[in-house]
C-alpha cells in the first residue's frame, strides 16, 4: 500500500514537471495585458490634450483590441533602452517606426511592412550644401544602436574617411534642434521624423538620402514560439484592407510630405513679428466659440497671412476673409477692420462645425469644416456623396481628400447638387492650416510664443 501511495505521488510529480508553460499568446492572455515598447516622441507616442496620442500609440491600441486585453504602452527615451527592455522580456513588441535591418534578423524578427520611410543626412540651412559622403569632413551625430548606424557602417566601405559618434541620452528631435543650435554638424534621420520638426523648424536643410524604401515594421524577440508573432500578419492585412493604416498616415503625417522652406520660415517670422498684434482678439474670440484659438489664427494665416487689409479677386475681405454675404451673416459691418473680423470668422467656423453631422468623429470634423470653409459646405456634402458612390468612408478625412478634387471633372460634378468646385485647393486648403496648427501648438506649448508688441 505505502509503494503503491509512493508510486501515485511519483506519477503526480512528474505529470506536474511535465506540464508545459504558456506560451507568449497565453501569457498576454493570463495576464490581460499587451506590453508595447515606443519611443516617446509625436510621430509614435506623446501626451496630448485629451490623453495619450500617436500613430504608433492608436495601431497598438487596434492589435490589444483585436486581442481582447489591455494596452500597456511603456514609452522610452533611448533605443539602447527599449532593446535591453525587449531583450530581458520586459516587453512583448516594440512599435518605434523602427526599419527593417538584415543584420537585425539574428536577435529579433520583424512583422509585416506597413510604412516606407527613408534616412536623410541634414545640416543647417546657410552651411555648404554636401552632396553627398565625400563632401562631409566632420563628424556625423546619430543615435546609439539606430539604423542610421548600421547605415553609416555600411557607407565607410566606400567613404573610408567617415567619421561619426553616437549618442544615447537624447532622442531626434533633440539632435535636430542640436542641428539648429550648431552644436553639432551633420545627424542623420529618418524623413517622417524630419516632416514633423520642420513644421516649425525650417532652417533643418536635407543634404541627401542616406536610405530610400526602408520597410517600417514591429518588432519581437527572435524565438520560436509563434502564438503571439503569428497574429500580426492577419492584423497588418486586414489593417491594411480596412483603411486603418491610411487613416492613421493621413491623420499624422498626410499633412507635413510636402515642404516649403520660404512659406514656413515667412510663417514662423510672422509668428513672432505679427501675431501678437492680434492674439487677443484670437484668443477672445475662440473662447466664446468653443474653438481653439491656435486653429482660428492658422485658418487666418492661410486666407490672408495676418493682413487685415487682404482682398482677392472674388471680394473676399478681410483678416479672415469673409464675403460680404457671410460679413452680414456674422455681424460684421467692416471687414477692414481686425477685431471684427476675427470675431465674425470665429463665429462662421462655429457654423460650420455645427453643420457637421455629430456621428463624424474627431479630428475629421475639423478638417470638413475647413474644407467648408475654403469650399463651401455642399461641396463638402458632394464630395462625400462620391465618397459613399465609390464604397469609401464619407466620415473619413483621407478617404474623402482623394475625392474632393474629383469636383473639378465634368464626369462627376455634373451628377452632383452643387457642381463644380476647386475640391483640389480644399485639399491644400486643409493641409496647409494643420501644418501652421501643429507648429502654433508646438510654439506655444514650448513657450517659444512672443505674447506681446509694443506696436
Amino acid at each position: 500500500m505505502i509503494r503503491l501511495v509512493f508510486a501515485v505521488l511519483l506519477l503526480i510529480l512528474m505529470a506536474g514537471c511535465d506540464k508545459t508553460p504558456p506560451n507568449q499568446l497565453q501569457r498576454v492572455k493570463q495576464n490581460q495585458e499587451l506590453r508595447i515598447g515606443t519611443l516617446a516622441g509625436p510621430g509614435n507616442y506623446y501626451q496630448g490634450p485629451n490623453g495619450e496620442q500617436g500613430f504608433e500609440y492608436e495601431l497598438a491600441t487596434e492589435f490589444a483590441e483585436e486581442l481582447g486585453v489591455k494596452l500597456k504602452m511603456v514609452p522610452h527615451f533611448s533605443l539602447d533602452e527599449l532593446f535591453s527592455r525587449l531583450d530581458s522580456g520586459d516587453l512583448d513588441i516594440v512599435a518605434a517606426s523602427t526599419s527593417f535591418h538584415p543584420s537585425r534578423t539574428k536577435q529579433y524578427r520583424f512583422g509585416p511592412t506597413y510604412r516606407m520611410i527613408s534616412q536623410k543626412l541634414v545640416y543647417k540651412q546657410g552651411r555648404e550644401w554636401p552632396r553627398d559622403f565625400d563632401d562631409i569632413h566632420h563628424p556625423i551625430t546619430v543615435l546609439a544602436n539606430s539604423n542610421h548606424v548600421l547605415a553609416l557602417e555600411t557607407a565607410i566601405e566606400d567613404y573610408p574617411h567617415l567619421q561619426w559618434h553616437t549618442v544615447a541620452d537624447k532622442g531626434e528631435e533633440e539632435l535636430l534642434q542640436a542641428i539648429i543650435d550648431g552644436e553639432i554638424d551633420y545627424t542623420i534621420t529618418d524623413s517622417h521624423t524630419l516632416a514633423l520638426f520642420r513644421r516649425y523648424h525650417p532652417t533643418v536643410s536635407i543634404a541627401f538620402s542616406v536610405s530610400r524604401d526602408e520597410h517600417v515594421a514591429w518588432m519581437m524577440r527572435a524565438e520560436s514560439d509563434d502564438s503571439l508573432y503569428s497574429l500580426l500578419i492577419p492584423f497588418f492585412a486586414e489593417a491594411r484592407e480596412n483603411n486603418t493604416l491610411a487613416t492613421l498616415e493621413e491623420k499624422y503625417f498626410g499633412h507635413v510630405e510636402d515642404f516649403n522652406y520660404v512659406n514656413t520660415l515667412a510663417f514662423v517670422e510672422a509668428v513672432h513679428e505679427v501675431l501678437p498684434k492680434y492674439l487677443k482678439w484670437f484668443k477672445e474670440y475662440s473662447a466664446e466659440e468653443n474653438i481653439d484659438w491656435r486653429l482660428l489664427a492658422a485658418v487666418s494665416y492661410q486666407e490672408s497671412m495676418w493682413n487685415p487689409r487682404a482682398k482677392s479677386p472674388t471680394g473676399v475681405r478681410g483678416i479672415m476673409m469673409l464675403t460680404q454675404p457671410t460679413a452680414k451673416r456674422v455681424g460684421v459691418t467692416n471687414r477692414l477692420k481686425a477685431q471684427q473680423n476675427i470675431k465674425g470668422g470665429a463665429k462662421y467656423l462655429r457654423i460650420l462645425f455645427n453643420r457637421i453631422p455629430k456621428d463624424i468623429p474627431q479630428p475629421d470634423r475639423t478638417w470638413l469644416a475647413l474644407a467648408a470653409y475654403n469650399v463651401g459646405w455642399g461641396h463638402v456634402r458632394d464630395a462625400r456623396k462620391i465618397t459613399e458612390q465609390q464604397g469609401a468612408d464619407p466620415n473619413n478625412w483621407a478617404d474623402l481628400k482623394k475625392r474632393l478634387p474629383l469636383l473639378t471633372k465634368k464626369r462627376y460634378y455634373r451628377n452632383t447638387q452643387y457642381g463644380y468646385a476647386r475640391g483640389d485647393v480644399a485639399v491644400t486648403y486643409v493641409d496647409n492650416i494643420r501644418r501652421y496648427y501643429d507648429a502654433l501648438v508646438w510654439l506655444d506649448e514650448n513657450g517659444a510664443m512672443t505674447t506681446s508688441t509694443d506696436e
